[in-house]
């Protein structure tokens, strides 16, 4: 490497460092945000051979598409997906133009040719196309807990555990680190608080009601948080869904198995994860991951809602500031119940006219197709 090159790669170095503190400390970014970031950089480097980034111009822009579309990687070989492509151009694109208001490089990186930094029009909607998600019914949970018979109280935390993921559509993150007394039984109210330990996304505090859609479901919900207030004598700081303490089955056997639980929250999500999938596998059912309750609790959800104010609340007790995450990230329809539900509407003008009349006295299962429209005007 001559002297040139090390001189370019050490001053990139150090406006990187200066663009990564300031996303963390101005933009508030996390560090695994930041890291996918900077990983980015790395394949802008790369393809460039550590050129200094004052050199950036149309032509180095057009030429880092190019060496996107075709780079091959990976275990397979298989080059890399257009949301690879996507996220890669718009984590450099983002860097370059904070970079054009930088001193030392703002007359010598022209702002519209970090623009060139991005895929077309067509590629860009494939990259961004979320795909359809598959998700389990409320049958299914119903199923599925009904599967679990009682006898230790790894079982009866399991069956709580698997009913309370679907009635508050909390992620997993969030109901490991839940504390008792974060559990307002006489309100049936979750309130997801950082401060006490609970994981959210964004650290946002989240009040979360929980979603009666079955009774038989709730009980089992209610009862384990009686029993373990009552029988086990947790005090409020324990977790709600503690792990399974594990015990040596004799002196002479390496192994250790559990059917009690103890006063300590998982340290992982894979605990979680495992007991979904094991409890699935039990029960002869597809295991599906915690995650996608969160999917059924919302299609459960907006199934019962006939009021734009229901819908809003909803959209909040999952913790969403736009609405149309809700719809957009959760709320998509499988082909089927797309075209079930089109086949039944009724198109004929409302006799009150108007866009408010779109949701009133609509049918709870057209509903979701009707707010798609007026957010798409």
């Amino acid at each position: 490497m001559d002297s040139k090159t090390t001189e370019a790669k050490l001053k990139n170095e150090k406006i990187k460092r200066a663009y990564f503190a300031y996303l963390n400390g101005a933009r508030g970014f996390s560090e695994l945000t930041v890291q996918a970031i900077e990983q980015a950089l790395w394949k802008y480097e790369e393809c460039v051979q550590e050129a200094d980034f004052g050199k950036f111009n149309t032509k180095t822009a057009k030429g880092f598409k190019d060496w996107l579309e075709t780079r091959k990687g990976g275990r397979t070989g298989a080059g890399l997906s257009l949301a690879s492509q996507y996220h890669i151009l718009r984590h450099v694109r983002d860097f370059f133009t904070w970079l054009s208001g930088q001193p030392g490089y703002k007359s010598r990186i022209n702002p519209f040719d970090v623009q060139y930094l991005k895929l077309d029009k067509k590629k860009s909607r494939m990259a961004t196309t979320a795909p359809r998600q598959e998700f389990p019914s409320l049958e299914y949970v119903q199923t599925l807990c009904r599967s679990i018979v009682p006898k230790t109280e790894v079982d009866h935390r399991d069956r709580a555990l698997i009913a309370f993921t679907l009635l508050t559509g909390m992620r997993d993150k969030a109901v490991i680190t839940l504390p008792l007394e974060c559990f307002d039984v006489e309100k049936r109210l979750i309130n997801q608080d950082p401060q006490k330990g609970v994981l959210t996304k964004f650290s946002k505090t989240i009040p979360t009601m929980i979603f009666q859609f079955d009774e038989e479901l709730l009980k089992h919900v209610l009862d384990w948080y009686r029993f373990l207030k009552e029988q086990k004598l947790f005090d409020n700081a324990a977790p709600l869904f503690p792990r399974t303490k594990l015990e040596q089955r004799s002196e002479t056997d390496a192994c250790f198995e559990g059917t009690d639980v103890e006063s300590v929250f998982w340290a992982t999500t894979q605990g979680i994860r495992d007991v979904f999938k094991r409890r699935a596998e039990a029960a002869g059912l597809r295991y599906y991951s915690p995650h996608k309750f969160r999917h059924t609790a919302t299609m459960e959800a907006v199934k019962h809602c006939r009021t734009a104010e229901e819908v809003r609340a909803i959209s909040q007790n999952f913790g969403h500031e736009n609405i149309g995450t809700t719809f957009m990230s959760y709320g998509k329809l499988a082909d089927y119940q797309v075209e079930d539900i089109i086949a039944r509407m009724n198109f004929r003008p409302s006799p009150t006219g108007g866009e408010d009349a779109l949701l009133d006295g609509v049918p709870n299962e057209k509903l979701v197709e009707a707010l798609a429209r007026r957010m798409r005007r």
